[in-house]
C-alpha cells in the first residue's frame, strides 16, 4: 500500500483528495496537515511514501515545508499541488526538491497515476507546466562535463529518467531489472552531485542529453 500524506489549509480541498486517493485501492491517505509545519511534524513520525503538498499556505508554506521534508533521515516523495501554473512557483518547487508539480483541477485518474509512478521513482509535471519545467531546466551552464563522467548504460538511464519514466518503466524499456536501474540511479546522481531525480533531469537538458 502506497502512503500519502495530504497538506492543504483548505479543508474541502483535502477532502475531495483523501475521497479520491482512498478510492484507489493500492494507495491510502495516513494524515492530513493544515500548513506546512503540521506536515513535517506527522511526516516525521508517520513517514508516508508520498506527500501531496499546497504550495500556498499560511504560516510555513509548501515551498518551505517541502526543502524541510527533503532533510528527513526518510524523505518521502513531494508533489506539490497547486491551483497556478506560475513559473516562479515550479521553479521554488523544484529547487526545494520536489518530485513533481500538478495543478488542483487535474482529473482523478491522472492525479493517481501520478502518484503511482512517483511511487515506483518517477517524476510527474502537469501537461500546463511542462514547459515552464523544461525552461527552468534549461541554459548554459558546465553541465556537459558532467555528464561525460557516466558511462553509456548510464547515460542512456539518465536520458529517460530526464523524461519522467519510473525505474519499472527504464527496467522495461532497456531490459534491465528494477534493481539493477535504482543501481546506476544511485550511482548516477553521485556523481552529477545531484539531490534527487529532478536535479539529474535538470543536469540531462542542460547538457543537451535529451536532444539526442
Amino acid at each position: 500500500m502506497i502512503t500519502v500524506l495530504l497538506a492543504d489549509d483548505d479543508s474541502a480541498a483535502r477532502q475531495s483528495l483523501r475521497t479520491i486517493v482512498d478510492s484507489s485501492g493500492d494507495l491510502r491517505v495516513v494524515a492530513e496537515a493544515w500548513d506546512g509545519r503540521s506536515a513535517i511534524d506527522q511526516a516525521r513520525v508517520l513517514l508516508p511514501d508520498i506527500v501531496l503538498m499546497d504550495i500556498r499556505m499560511p504560516g510555513t508554506d509548501g515551498i518551505a515545508a517541502t526543502r524541510a521534508l527533503r532533510r528527513l533521515p526518510a524523505p518521502p516523495a513531494v508533489v506539490a499541488l497547486t491551483a497556478f501554473g506560475d513559473d516562479a512557483y515550479v521553479e521554488q518547487a523544484l529547487a526545494a526538491g520536489a518530485v513533481g508539480f500538478l495543478l488542483k483541477d487535474t482529473p482523478p485518474g491522472e492525479l493517481l497515476g501520478a502518484l503511482r509512478n512517483v511511487a515506483q521513482g518517477g517524476a510527474v509535471f502537469a501537461p500546463a507546466v511542462t514547459g515552464k519545467v523544461i525552461d527552468v531546466m534549461t541554459g548554459d551552464g558546465p553541465e556537459a562535463a558532467l555528464v561525460q563522467s557516466l558511462t553509456d548504460r548510464q547515460l542512456d538511464v539518465l536520458r529517460l529518467l530526464a523524461h519522467g519514466l519510473s525505474n519499472q518503466e527504464i527496467g522495461a524499456e532497456l531490459g534491465m531489472t528494477e534493481g539493477t536501474v535504482k543501481g546506476h540511479v544511485s550511482q548516477i546522481l553521485e556523481r552529477l552531485g545531484a539531490a534527487n531525480r529532478v536535479a539529474a533531469a535538470r543536469i540531462a537538458y542542460r547538457a543537451g542529453l535529451c536532444d539526442q
